[in-house]
């Protein structure tokens, strides 16, 4: 019998699978393909998307006509007996933090990818779009425990060792509790920072009543985006006949008639409601929201987004 696959330390104590052939194979194409949606469909949008903490002090040059008077430094023009101006620049390095939501709802999927690999793409989009910005990316792994933090770095390596994580990260426990991974954000981070929530939002920590105040909390600080990753069969029931379900997070079981017509239109009642009360919820909170799909091509979403965020500051 061939032995298991290797464990690497993380740093909170947790383990990551070191991947086989097959698995590094996969993070070089994601790695490919994301780099290339960076280098090409969402040059620039990055950088015009996410603004800098400030403006920083450089240095002073003579005074032109046609520059801002109020920039005159007067110290410097009356020990030389002309006007200088001052110099600024933008501070533009950022820290980006993909917050991940690891619980068992993400290890599912019925179209083209589960929720984990979409989630996966969409992380190393941002983290590339970051890196090639001379942004820092970190990363968040939570269930209804912190199970594992990255601090943010630079650097192609360090965004692979990011891209394996989210991919082969084995969590220690199986619910959510996304307030919890708010709140350890708002202690570990000592300046502004852009935070990245990605998740199915599925579970009784996304409700609005219980997760309005921790969004709310952190969106005055940061800059926080929700990305949501679904599924279509959490929309609407295949129809399958009697099915045997399990709870991703809870890991209880039950039997249920997915051809049941009553049943089917509570369940898309149900999951439709809590959308649009979820959606409500950001839009009250000033919380950008990229909702994409295992179905579909998430690209397309991203590239609206960050579209939207760059007229934002023009």
């Amino acid at each position: 019998m061939s032995p298991g696959p290797k464990k690497t330390p993380s740093p909170t104590g947790r383990t990551t699978k070191r991947p086989d052939s097959a698995g590094r194979s996969r993070i070089r194409q994601i790695e490919i393909r994301t780099r290339r949606l960076v280098n090409t469909l969402f040059s620039g949008d990055y950088k015009s998307s996410f603004k800098g903490r400030g403006i920083e002090f450089l240095d002073v040059r003579e005074y032109l006509p046609g520059d801002d008077v109020r920039t005159i430094d007067w110290k410097v023009t009356a020990r030389f007996g002309r006007p200088y101006v001052k110099k600024y620049a933008e501070e533009r390095e950022l820290v980006v933090i993909l917050l991940v939501d690891a619980s068992g709802s993400d290890r599912f999927g019925t179209k083209r990818l589960f929720k984990l690999e979409q989630a996966a793409q969409v992380a190393a989009t941002l983290a590339f779009s970051a890196i090639r910005n001379n942004d820092k990316v970190g990363l968040v792994f939570f269930t209804d425990h912190i199970e594992k933090y990255v601090p943010p770095k630079k650097g192609r390596v360090h965004v692979l060792r990011l891209i394996r994580d989210i991919l082969y990260f084995e969590p220690e426990h199986r619910g959510t509790d996304a307030g919890q991974a708010l709140e350890f954000l708002m202690h570990v981070l000592k300046r502004r920072a852009i935070i990245f929530l990605i998740s199915d939002l599925m579970g009784d920590s996304y409700r609005p009543e219980v997760i309005r105040q921790p969004l709310g909390i952190v969106a005055r600080k940061h800059d926080l985006v929700v990305v949501s990753v679904s599924d279509p069969a959490e929309k609407e029931l295949p129809r399958l006949g009697l099915v045997e379900m399990e709870d991703a997070e809870t890991g209880e079981l039950a039997t249920v008639d997915t051809s049941d017509p009553v049943l089917r239109k509570r369940f898309a009642a149900s999951q439709s409601a809590r959308q649009e009360a979820t959606e409500r919820l950001l839009r009250q909170i000033g919380v950008d929201h990229i909702p994409v799909s295992t179905a579909e091509d998430f690209s397309k979403k991203l590239h609206q987004f960050f579209q939207k965020r760059a007229r934002r500051y023009r």
